[in-house]
C-alpha cells in the first residue's frame, strides 16, 4: 500500500486554516511565539506571502487532506542557503513518517530543484524527536543557541542545525529507501 503524500502551494482558501493551525497549543508549543495569533497579525503575514520572493509555503497533504505546512525562509541564491521548517497540524497523521517523507521532498527541493548548497534550521533544544529527526537525514548541529527565545516566561534553548548539499547527496538514497520501505512513493 503506497502512502499518498503530496505538497501543495498554499492557496487563499487555506488563510483559515492556517490560522487555526497555527493557534492550536500543540502546534504554538514548538513556534517561537507562545502569544495567539491575531486575525490581523494573519492576515497582514498572509498578505505578504505571495509578494516575497525569498519565502516559500506548502501545505501538506495526506491522502488529498491538508494536514500540515511546510516552508522556506530566507531564500538567499546570492549565499545559496535558506533555512526552513515544517509541522503537522493534524494529530493523527504524526510518528507515521510524514515528517521524514516532507523532509526529503523539501532536500530534494532545495538541492535540487534551487540549486542552493546549505540548509537551516533551528528546533527548540526540548523538541528531541524533531532535531534528531533532522540528524537521520544528515543535518549537522552548528549551534546550541543558549536562553534564545522566552516562553511562558521562561529562556528555551534553540539548537541550529545545517545541511550542506554534498552531505545530502551522500545520504540520499538511503533515506529514500527507508521510506519507500515504509510505502511512500519518492
Amino acid at each position: 500500500m503506497t502512502v499518498d503524500v503530496k505538497m501543495r502551494g498554499v492557496r487563499p482558501e487555506d488563510s483559515e486554516r492556517l490560522l487555526a493551525w497555527r493557534n492550536l497549543p500543540e502546534v504554538a508549543r514548538w513556534m517561537y511565539s507562545d502569544h495567539v495569533i491575531t486575525r490581523a497579525e494573519h492576515d497582514r503575514w498572509f498578505a505578504g506571502l505571495a509578494a516575497d520572493p525569498t519565502r516559500t509555503y506548502w501545505i501538506i497533504e495526506l491522502d488529498g487532506e491538508p494536514v500540515g505546512l511546510a516552508n522556506l525562509v530566507d531564500i538567499s541564491t546570492t549565499n545559496r542557503k535558506a533555512s526552513w521548517a515544517y509541522y503537522l497540524a493534524s494529530p493523527s497523521v504524526r510518528g507515521k513518517g510524514i515528517g521524514a517523507w516532507v523532509e526529503v521532498f523539501v532536500l530534494d527541493h532545495v538541492f535540487s530543484t534551487l540549486g542552493l548548497n546549505k540548509l537551516c534550521c533551528e528546533v527548540l533544544a526540548d523538541n528531541e524527536a524533531v532535531w534528531r529527526m533532522h540528524e537521520s537525514f544528515g543535518f549537522q548541529r552548528e549551534a546550541l543557541y543558549r536562553d534564545h527565545i522566552w516562553k511562558g516566561g521562561q529562556p528555551h534553548d534553540v539548537v541550529g542545525l545545517a545541511l550542506l548539499a554534498a552531505d545530502w547527496a551522500k545520504v540520499r538514497e538511503a533515506s529514500v529507501s527507508r521510506l519507500r520501505e515504509r510505502g511512500f512513493a519518492i
